[in-house]
């Protein structure tokens, strides 16, 4: 079954934009993995310190696979990231 995931990331203030671009590279990054069918950033449109990254995964298996790979890169640039961030998993089973 698909796995959804919806991580919310707060930069810091001033930092959306950098913060995005960041992400916009390792989005292209990780859509390579296998398994990878959605790796996106957004940034709001009310408050431009605030993003959202939704990741759309084939599998809870190609999720783990990731996550081995995500320990070995390399840290965001400091400065940009304001706290953990929330992430909230979801079973994926679209229906039309």
């Amino acid at each position: 079954m698909q796995v959804r995931l919806v991580v919310s990331i707060d930069a810091e203030p001033g930092k959306g934009a950098e913060l995005a671009a960041v992400y916009r590279a390792r989005c292209a990054e990780v859509l390579r993995e296998p398994g990878c069918l959605q790796f996106e950033i957004f940034q709001s449109a009310v408050d431009p310190d605030k993003l959202a990254l939704l990741e759309l995964w084939a599998d809870q298996a190609a999720l783990d696979v990731h996550a081995g790979v995500n320990a070995t890169r390399a840290p965001l640039p400091p400065g940009l990231r304001a706290g953990a961030g929330a992430r909230e998993d979801y079973n994926y089973n679209r229906v039309r």
